[in-house]
């Protein structure tokens, strides 16, 4: 790719930027979000068309109109944002649009599922392919991304945060199927935050910064230190922000709260004032499912929630926001946003009734409020009235979080707050996270980055099939400890959920 620009309104998205991938080469493309990985991505994925510059491969000019002809050029694309039909099943998905026919031109459904078959396996996916993907986790469904993309024997695979939603075990079979594909002669383009991933399977690492080339790595001088000084362009001294504030111990108290998912198990737990309660597992534990029971999002939940020694009712969403009870959804763009609404719109949705004046909006309180916001966490955005879907993905995950940062939160459940954010952006979040647990909230954090998780909690709680498998304090706080309580294995340093 040479000499590549992209304008969109209001922003110059890639301002002459050149890529270039061998053959059997694993490029880690890395970058600020907003720095303009993703737009590069999708114009040689056919997402986009490029203002400027040209596209080669194998020194031949090619021009890629649409994701049709980047297909027959042999370039796959996984999205960061799921593209799945969840209303069909696991093979309908996987061969989507280019469905095998039988000689009377019917679709041919049994080629379908015998193809689709060696490919899960691949990647270690105990499903069947004829389940809908509306009963597969979100991690399960990134797979199902994956096992599309190999079965189009494509010559170069563009992966956008292919693990944002993965395990520790499900990270690692991807990074060995990545390796796999590089030994077999297959390009990957790898864009990912965790830079522990990149230093593993990258032979070269490119930057981008503010949409143009920030620089590049070979093999023998990536290092941490030295992708995210070419990223941000700043030294970032510690991501991880401790407490020295004392703890108010039992301030939040859930008390048998159920999930759909796991009917017969309840869930009881205190967290302190002040205090960040890390929330473990493997996925499909039930960790999201409780969270969206305690905030009355899940029918079955019928937790008894009180804050201090405040009984609280919840039996809606709409009675959690108004305890300042708020959960950051795992699925930013599903759950957490309506991306064709504006970045004001959205900061502004959960409240409006601050916002009105004899049944009107008052859109000058409303963008007073929401340009605060977006100073405050640094939201990369033209302005209050930029359209979310055009922001990259950190950046509506910061409108996400400013929505119910504007609300003065008692209590914060953050499920996979920094999916798919950059280095830089996580510094942020975890510091506003510490800010907010000083300040005397509770922050309840969900998280699957092992890294994360023992670094940024006070605490852990470790959850396997509904329950909680045991709490960890500070000291006992190790990977080892996490991954026994995940898998259902008692230890001496768990303590009791409360």
């Amino acid at each position: 790719m040479l000499g590549i620009y992209k304008r969109f309104p209001g922003v110059i998205a890639l301002d002459s930027v050149s890529l270039e991938v061998g053959r059997g080469e694993v490029v880690a493309l890395c970058g600020e979000n907003g720095a303009g990985k993703s737009t590069l991505m999708k114009i040689l994925g056919g997402v986009y068309q490029p203002d400027e510059g040209s596209i080669q491969i194998e020194g031949r000019p090619v021009s890629i109109e649409d994701v049709t002809d980047a297909m027959g050029l042999g370039v796959a694309f996984i999205h960061q944002e799921l593209n799945v039909l969840e209303n069909l099943d696991v093979a309908s998905n996987v061969f989507l649009g280019r469905e095998p026919r039988t000689a009377l031109g019917l679709v041919d459904n049994a080629k379908i599922h015998a193809d689709t078959l060696p490919l899960l396996r691949r990647l270690g996916l105990e499903v069947s392919s004829r389940t809908r993907l509306d009963r597969l986790s979100l991690a399960q469904q990134q797979m199902v991304e994956i096992a599309k993309a190999l079965s189009l024997n494509s010559r170069l695979i563009i992966m956008d945060e292919p693990t944002s939603s993965l395990t520790l075990q499900e990270t690692d079979r991807l990074l060995s199927l990545v390796v796999e594909l590089r030994n077999q002669g297959v390009s990957v383009v790898y864009i990912s935050h965790r830079l522990g991933e990149v230093d593993r399977i990258a032979d070269r690492v490119v930057v981008l910064r503010d949409g143009k080339n920030a620089g590049a790595l070979e093999r023998s001088a990536i290092s941490h230190d030295r992708i995210v000084g070419l990223m941000v362009g700043r030294e970032i001294k510690s991501f991880y922000q401790e407490s020295h504030i004392p703890k108010v111990p039992g301030y939040f108290k859930v008390r048998n709260a159920r999930s759909s998912r796991y009917p017969a198990a309840t869930v009881s737990f205190d967290a302190a004032r002040g205090e960040i309660l890390g929330f473990a597992g493997l996925v499909g534990a039930g960790r999201s499912e409780i969270a969206k029971a305690i905030v009355g999002l899940d029918e079955q939940g019928g937790a008894e929630v009180s804050i201090g020694e405040e009984r609280v009712a919840i039996h809606s969403a709409r009675d959690a926001i108004a305890s300042r009870i708020y959960l950051v959804p795992e699925d930013r763009r599903s759950e957490g946003l309506v991306t064709p609404m504006s970045v004001r719109e959205n900061i502004t949705l959960p409240s409006l009734g601050r916002f009105s004046s004899c049944f009107l909006i008052r859109r000058d309180r409303e963008r007073r409020v929401a340009g605060e916001q977006i100073e405050s966490l640094n939201i990369k955005t033209p302005g209050t009235e930029a359209r979310v879907v055009n922001l990259s993905g950190g950046n509506q995950q910061k409108v996400v979080l400013a929505k119910w940062l504007s609300l003065d939160p008692r209590v914060m459940i953050l499920d996979e707050p920094t999916r798919g954010i950059d280095v830089g952006a996580k510094a942020e979040i975890y510091r506003l996270m510490r800010v907010l647990a000083d300040g005397g909230g509770v922050i309840l954090m969900i998280s699957s980055d092992m890294e994360e998780v023992l670094h940024v909690s006070d605490r852990i709680a470790v959850m396997h099939e509904g329950r909680i498998s045991g709490v960890l304090e500070r000291p006992d706080c190790t990977e080892e400890n996490i991954m026994n309580l995940a898998v259902g294995k008692p230890i001496s340093a768990a303590k009791p959920a409360c």
